[in-house]
């Protein structure tokens, strides 16, 4: 068969299948066209002016948050500005009520209200390494003061390995997980962080005390077995 003829008998086939399916091909494009003006619609008629409602009324808790106006942060103030409560019930889904999880999450834990703190802190999440390494100090610090030590090591250790670029923040979260694992008679575990400090952040102030806690764990008789 020559090669016109091939094209010839490739073109008839096409046609043949377009005959057949004519009605379900034009069926799913004029619905992945409608899908698609959809979806801009809502993006550009719907979410973006509720980010932009979202962060004008975070610019105010950020003021506060600066501030350290925990209370305004929280709930807003007496002349209407919200708090971040407001935020987060009202622009749920937001870039800003995520940033209103942690306003609100740091505030609660200035105020002692460590339970909620803990809810706040663990709604947030960020791809901004340094935010989200003070995002788990603080669960950590609500965690310890709620005298749920597990977790707090656990978060101080996140907290400790999260953004390791900041040497000095990721010492001290390592040094307060070992502090608080030898309250937990957990000695072994305490000497192995305390070493990583001392390896990992040697010009750090915790990276110079980190021999004197390496030697006492290393030589004492106590309860931790770390043997």
């Amino acid at each position: 068969m020559s090669e016109q003829a091939v094209k010839k008998d490739l073109w008839l086939q096409l046609e043949s299948l377009w005959h057949k399916n004519s009605k379900i091909i034009i069926i799913v494009v004029s619905a992945i066209v409608l899908i698609s003006a959809g979806l801009y619609g809502y993006k550009e008629y719907v979410v973006l002016p509720k980010e932009e409602k979202a962060a004008d009324a975070l610019y105010k808790v950020q003021q506060w948050y600066a501030q350290d106006s925990s209370n305004y942060v929280i709930n807003g103030d007496t002349t209407g500005a919200k708090g971040a409560l407001y935020i987060i019930k009202n622009f749920s889904g937001t870039k800003s009520a995520n940033l209103a999880h942690f306003y609100a999450g740091v505030s609660y834990l200035k105020l002692k209200d460590f339970s909620n703190a803990i809810k706040h802190l663990k709604d947030f999440s960020t791809k901004s390494l340094p935010i989200q390494m003070a995002a788990y100090t603080a669960l950590g610090h609500a965690y310890a003061e709620s005298d749920k030590k597990e977790e707090a090591v656990k978060y101080y250790k996140k907290a400790g390995t999260t953004f390791e670029d900041d040497k000095d923040n990721s010492a001290e979260n390592l040094f307060l997980a070992a502090q608080l694992l030898e309250t937990m008679n957990k000695g072994k575990e305490a000497l192995e962080l305390y070493k990583t400090i001392k390896q990992k952040y040697p010009q750090t102030n915790k990276g110079n005390q980190a021999d004197k806690y390496i030697y006492r764990l290393s030589i004492e008789k106590n309860d931790f077995s770390i043997n």
